[in-house]
């Protein structure tokens, strides 16, 4: 793990966008990667659980956002629900991108493109700190659940299977 100064311009931007909002963040850099939720969690040493998945999806004619915990699987009828929408379907690399500004594994829970409707899950509230993608796979930053919901504007909803 490397402390990193915001020299990737992906990381400088979701460093800069905490700190609009009032907020200054570590970015940590696991060269090995922090792709998954899983990858992540043993690069950082926690529990998969304060992994922050943010998942793009597409719902009837927008993106929308949906931060889960690690080992959480999105449930996509919730979160149309929490939407307001009815169709919903996984949102594709070059839409993630466009919508978001970052690649698929590196998208933070804020700081996009463009404003995005985003829902965050209750269950990743539970713990004290949770980590996020800083902007690339391989960049991350812990966050507690409030800075979390006040950062990315997230209602918290129920929005996994189970």
């Amino acid at each position: 793990m490397t402390e990193v100064a915001p020299s990737h311009p992906n990381v400088a931007a979701v460093v800069a966008a905490a700190q609009a909002q009032g907020l200054d963040i570590e970015v940590r850099e696991f060269p090995e990667g922090t792709r998954t939720a899983k990858d992540a969690a043993a690069a950082i040493g926690v529990d998969v659980a304060q992994i922050v998945k943010s998942l793009a999806f597409q719902v009837d004619d927008r993106i929308v956002m949906a931060l889960v915990s690690g080992p959480d699987r999105l449930d996509e009828a919730k979160l149309a629900a929490a939407a307001g929408g009815t169709r919903v379907g996984k949102a594709d690399a070059d839409a993630v991108r466009a919508a978001t500004g970052y690649p698929i594994g590196g998208v933070p829970p804020f700081g996009h493109r463009s404003p995005l409707p985003t829902f965050v899950d209750h269950h990743l509230l539970a713990h004290d700190e949770i980590w996020a993608a800083a902007g690339t796979p391989r960049h991350v930053f812990a966050i507690t659940p409030d800075d979390l919901v006040r950062l990315s504007g997230a209602p918290p909803a129920d929005l996994v299977v189970g």
